[in-house]
């Protein structure tokens, strides 16, 4: 204890600790964001010359990037998909798994598989199912008699952002489901035990008494979901690469196309700049709105 004292009394011993950390940080996180700001603010192709040309591409992306407020859009709608349609799915399968007995363990393992699947894997397998001429999801609407409702779900403007959102929401679907399963094994069998004493039904047990106390877990599973939705790339680039039409397009698969196959670097760094401050506003936003003490138990 006296030896750990006089170290962290020592100045010198201080810095040389903390020195490559604070060399990572600045080297790996703050450089390139800088760099990224910089480089916001000219015309450079990545390649060759640059001119300075301060806040047009900013302007650009903001007033008038059509492709950039649909990618906002699709964003949103995968985010609000993954609030309201997944979490509540999560929730309800984790309790349901909950009262399963000796089956729980192998459910709730089978519920998890999306999850550690290759993402390649995932759209590779879901642009297989969705496919117009031999896909499953279309000979099963054929086979059952409502061959009136195939579609070429990838390359229906209309449809195919569903498609790919639904994707999304089964290849997230298992940490979604395990932070609130976690949450359930934490609640104490004391209060199931003074709830059902107090004559509380199954309904009123978890809507008035489990599912609050979950609220802590929930604020943590959402502001992942959405910042994991406003990121996301892989499956949107695997399946349709923003097509048809940019009906499809994110906000990081439309980043790395500008920057990368457009040769605007320039322009590609703006849109990363404006990205980073929209999921910075939509982190802060959720905190304030999900703050929430439910107590401790």
């Amino acid at each position: 204890m006296i030896e750990l004292n006089q170290v962290m009394s020592d100045k010198k011993a201080i810095f040389f600790l903390v020195a490559p950390g604070f060399l990572i940080l600045i080297s790996m996180i703050i450089f390139p964001i800088g760099m990224s700001i910089y480089y916001g603010f000219t015309d450079w192709g990545g390649i060759g010359e640059y001119n300075f040309i301060g806040f047009e591409n900013f302007k650009e992306i903001i007033f008038n990037d059509k492709i950039f407020r649909i990618s906002l859009i699709n964003a949103l709608l995968l985010t609000l998909a993954t609030i309201f349609i997944q979490h509540p799915i999560a929730i309800f399968l984790a309790i349901l798994i909950t009262h399963c007995g000796r089956f729980e363990k192998i459910l709730r393992t089978i519920l998890f598989i999306p999850a550690i699947i290759s993402i390649v894997v995932t759209a590779k397998l879901w642009a297989s199912i969705y496919n117009p001429q031999y896909g499953l999801l279309n000979n099963v609407l054929e086979t059952i008699g409502l061959g009136s409702l195939t579609q070429d779900w990838l390359g229906n403007p209309d449809l195919a952002i569903w498609a790919v959102i639904l994707v999304t929401i089964w290849q997230g679907f298992g940490y979604a489901f395990l932070l609130y399963y976690a949450g359930l094994k934490g609640v104490p069998d004391e209060l199931y035990e003074a709830a059902k004493i107090d004559g509380a039904n199954y309904f009123q047990l978890y809507s008035k008494v489990v599912i609050p106390l979950l609220a802590p877990m929930a604020r943590v599973a959402i502001i992942l979901a959405v910042i994991t939705c406003l990121k996301q790339m892989e499956v949107v680039y695997l399946m349709t690469n923003g097509g048809p039409g940019d009906s499809t397009q994110l906000l990081g698969n439309y980043l790395y196309q500008t920057a990368f196959s457009s040769a605007q670097y320039g322009y590609g760094n703006a849109i990363s700049v404006l990205f980073v401050i929209v999921v910075l506003i939509v982190t802060v936003i959720l905190n304030k709105f999900l703050d929430r003490d439910v107590g401790e138990f």
